[in-house]
């Protein structure tokens, strides 16, 4: 396994990338997805939970893997959306060396980095983005997400803290909390994507995914969608490995991990 950690810094913050590279001695000219993960953490911090567990998990499934560690408040918007960005651009010029295909790049995000996987899901083609970071769309662009529990809209069912800690003093402006509530940001370009979500979920409610995957539909963008009927917010793997054990969330990264295979 290649097991590095890489700076990516934006606005004079830095974030680190830890790759989980599986080993190809056995068949040297293999390539395989990348699941590039993001944890949750209200955008205050970033849930160990969500990190190195899931990415062990992933490469239990022959898919390789990276855990960003992105900046959160006081780094306020757009700096974690750039780290992210520039991660995949790392991830897809670092391909052939990791035996990566560029064409499966999957950003899987956990709550607020759910959010932060969708933003990139909804933004990777837009000037504001590309005019900052200085890149080619299609350098950026990820190739499909993983959403669990994901942090969507800022409006009724908001968590309102990861859009007060995403903004900081703008997060009273109407055209910054719209842009960012990435219901109503999907077109069609955004990339096909694995949603779940539990029906307890009282910190994140489940009406964050329905907003989406109803967009989604709109833009006909393809979709999985799962809700359980148990499980509170952050649930991770629901295993001991990550806390708290939930038997009946625990097939979504089996059920994550076959789709990723299958349909990308």
């Amino acid at each position: 396994m290649i097991n590095d950690t890489i700076e990516i810094e934006d606005n004079g913050f830095k974030a680190k990338l830890t790759t989980y590279i599986v080993d190809n001695t056995i068949d040297p000219e293999k390539t395989r997805p990348l699941v590039l993960v993001c944890p949750g953490g209200g955008y205050i911090g970033t849930a160990s939970k969500e990190g190195e567990p899931i990415a062990l998990k992933m490469n239990s499934f022959g898919l390789h893997a990276c855990v960003l560690n992105y900046s959160c408040a006081p780094a306020q918007f757009p700096t974690s959306l750039n780290q992210l960005a520039k991660s995949v651009k790392l991830v897809r010029e670092s391909a052939k060396k990791w035996h990566v295909d560029p064409e499966k790049i999957v950003v899987l995000g956990f709550s607020a980095g759910g959010h932060l996987a969708a933003s990139l899901g909804t933004f990777w083609n837009k000037d504001f983005v590309l005019r900052e970071l200085k890149v080619n769309q299609e350098e950026i662009k990820p190739n499909a997400l993983v959403l669990s529990y994901p942090v969507i809209t800022s409006g009724e069912f908001a968590h309102q803290d990861s859009f007060k800690n995403l903004l900081g003093d703008r997060v009273k402006d109407c055209n910054w909390r719209e842009l960012l509530s990435l219901e109503k940001q999907v077109d069609e370009t955004m990339p096909k994507s694995f949603v779940w979500h539990t029906f307890e979920d009282q910190a994140v409610p489940v009406e964050n995914s329905l907003l989406l995957v109803n967009a989604m539909r709109k833009a006909k963008v393809a979709f999985s969608f799962h809700v359980f009927e148990k499980g509170h917010h952050g649930l991770a793997l629901g295993t001991m490995e990550t806390g708290e054990v939930v038997t009946e969330i625990q097939p979504w990264i089996r059920l994550a991990a076959e789709w990723i295979l299958k349909n990308i």
